[in-house]
């Protein structure tokens, strides 16, 4: 079943990509399908441990592949019956309110699934102060609360909810910029930004740390995911610092709030920028422009925590920092052909006005 999700992972990137360049669907069924697709990935993906070659349990295929299913269907229904319920003056029937409760405990469960408990227990009360419990608040937070059918309707069919502007940012840009870290990742550029901060930082105090500093810095201003950032430069950086002699606890707490400063660093912002660009109007070239130095200072600020935890524990200066960096051998850093050809043709140029010919082997 797994190669099953990853091309149907495949295929819906390539829907996403397809639409954003080619074609024009309503936001609201773009969002849908951006909803149910994701959702479906997510419910088939949440037990399975890479690492764990060992199948999973019947009951949780057979409960991710009847979630996977309502998730589908959830948006399968928003645009065949969106007509209908229109014609019908928005007045609900049972199907209505069956797929639209589906649809927001959907978004509650994979949002528990993703990011643990708080979020999905603050949405919870949310939705429940505007149903019944605001009329029990006293004084200024009373509220005398909506209809089931008012919040379900905003919530799924209507654009002020699961499926509005930010729905409509996470399925256009945001997605399009995450992909595109994806592909730098998969493409081995998580090891050259890694050897290029260790290049760049790596002979300072504390060097190590410097280069989990500068690295996270380096690839969340691409991937936008704080989560993604440290699982991409955390594995390489986190241990060359406890080699160095930084504690583990220190060096985890350095590469998680680094990697946290991604969303601070242009251009992805993990998608903060596109959203205060669409609510505010502000261009989004004059966002990322003012989110520059207080993403430096962030950074500059980790970094002096670092230098001093650096003093403070004697480490000496370029500590576990002397592997190979970017800067002393950029082909094995690249670890591309091209950029290994560009590099090799730049050398033969300068030995041949040397000397005539160049003094090592053709390259292979």
């Amino acid at each position: 079943m797994r190669p099953t999700v990853k091309w149907l992972a495949v295929l819906f990137a390539l829907f996403h990509v397809y639409n954003n360049w080619f074609t024009a669907v309503s936001e609201l069924w773009f969002s849908a399908i951006h909803f149910g697709g994701f959702g479906a990935l997510c419910a088939l993906n949440f037990h399975r441990i890479e690492a764990d070659p060992s199948p999973r349990p019947a009951w949780q295929k057979a409960l991710g592949l009847l979630l996977a299913t309502i998730s589908v269907w959830t948006a399968v229904y928003l645009m065949l019956f969106e007509d209908a319920l229109y014609a019908r003056e928005a007045e609900f029937i049972l199907s209505d309110y069956v797929f639209a409760a589906a649809a927001v405990v959907l978004a509650i469960e994979f949002t528990r699934r993703t990011s643990g408990w708080f979020a999905p227990a603050l949405i919870t009360v949310s939705l429940l102060y505007v149903v019944f419990l605001g009329r029990y608040v006293p004084g200024i937070f009373g509220f005398p609360g909506l209809s089931m059918e008012t919040v379900l309707y905003r919530s799924y069919w209507s654009g002020d909810g699961m499926f509005g502007m930010v729905a409509n940012i996470s399925s256009t840009f945001v997605f399009m910029f995450i992909l595109f870290g994806a592909f730098m990742l998969k493409s081995g550029a998580g090891d050259f930004i890694v050897d290029l901060a260790r290049s760049a930082a790596g002979r300072y105090q504390g060097g190590a740390g410097q280069v989990a500093v500068f690295g996270s810095g380096l690839m969340g201003s691409v991937s936008g995911s704080a989560v993604a950032t440290t699982v991409s430069t955390g594995v390489i950086t986190i241990p060359m610092m406890v080699r160095s002699g930084f504690t583990p606890r220190f060096a985890a707490g350095v590469v998680a709030a680094a990697s946290t400063g991604g969303q601070l660093m242009p251009p992805v912002m993990g998608a903060g920028a596109f959203v205060m660009a669409s609510y505010t109007q502000i261009p989004y070239l004059q966002i990322v422009a003012a989110s520059v130095l207080p993403a430096l200072l962030y950074f500059l600020t980790v970094g002096f925590f670092v230098r001093i935890e650096a003093r403070r524990l004697g480490i000496a200066v370029g500590a576990a920092a002397g592997e190979s960096s970017a800067l002393d051998t950029p082909s094995e850093a690249a670890g591309t052909s091209s950029f290994r050809l560009w590099c090799w043709w730049r050398r033969s140029l300068r030995a041949i006005r040397r000397c005539g010919q160049p003094p090592w082997p053709p390259l292979r």
